[in-house]
């Protein structure tokens, strides 16, 4: 019953101890009933199970991307709108286009290609500008309310899905990584398989040993199959 549990993959070594586990307490074998180790690989598996597939990231980097994406576009448009009407010098409220366009000056005119938490800072300065009563009174003038209301929700939605991403992430760096908790999975696995390697010639014992056996054989397998999967075809 030799086996090296550092070869197995991530996968393979939950399903060997998932197996030997649903084994011992099959009720097949009452020698193992109730056993202490059997109860510290379970408790190992069930902290190992937790991790093992977890995602390193929250995976809501797309979401904040859009997010960014449509605020930029909002951004984009308004300033874009003041700039062709300021010069214009026939239309009506002209100088109000030219004010406001002077605002966007005042805090850059590049902000939808700074860095997510420098644009943030600065579309925020933006923004409480824009809603001083002046600046109200200008945008309502241009009949731009709904323009600048729109730029102003996508702002405070990439606020919270940014929020959103850096609070999962948190979490996840707070779990305990699968590296760390492998190890005690495999002391567990390995000191179980000694146990019924020590004892197979007992009486009672040499049923499960056999059993065992034969999902350790499996288990190697895999190991051989996935090692055989990852090498390059030599073709003649």
């Amino acid at each position: 019953m030799k086996i090296t549990l550092t070869k197995l993959s991530t996968k393979d070594l939950a399903t060997l101890a998932q197996r030997i586990i649903s084994n011992a307490q099959s009720g097949k074998y009452p020698v193992i009933s109730n056993h202490p180790l059997i109860t510290a690989l379970q408790n190992s598996y069930t902290e190992y199970d937790k991790v093992y597939t977890k995602q390193i990231y929250s995976g809501k980097g797309t979401d904040v991307a859009q997010a960014d994406h449509e605020r930029d576009i909002a951004y984009s448009n308004l300033k874009a709108f003041l700039n062709g009407y300021r010069q214009l010098p026939s239309a009506a409220n002209h100088r109000a286009a030219e004010d406001l366009y002077n605002v966007f000056k005042d805090f850059g005119l590049d902000l939808d290609r700074l860095s997510y938490s420098s644009q943030t800072a600065q579309m925020k300065k933006l923004i409480e500008t824009l809603e001083l009563t002046e600046n109200r009174q200008k945008i309502t003038a241009l009949s731009l309310d709904v323009a600048f209301t729109e730029m102003k929700a996508k702002h405070e939605a990439f606020e919270q899905i940014f929020a959103d991403q850096a609070e999962a992430n948190a979490d996840l760096r707070q779990m305990a990584s699968a590296t760390s908790i492998r190890k005690e999975l495999e002391q567990a696995l390995r000191t179980y398989l000694n146990l019924l390697k020590a004892l197979k010639g007992v009486s009672g014992w040499e049923m499960i040993y056999s059993d065992v056996n034969e999902l350790v054989k499996a288990a190697k397998n895999s190991e051989i199959k996935n090692r055989d999967a990852n090498l390059p075809s030599q073709k003649g």
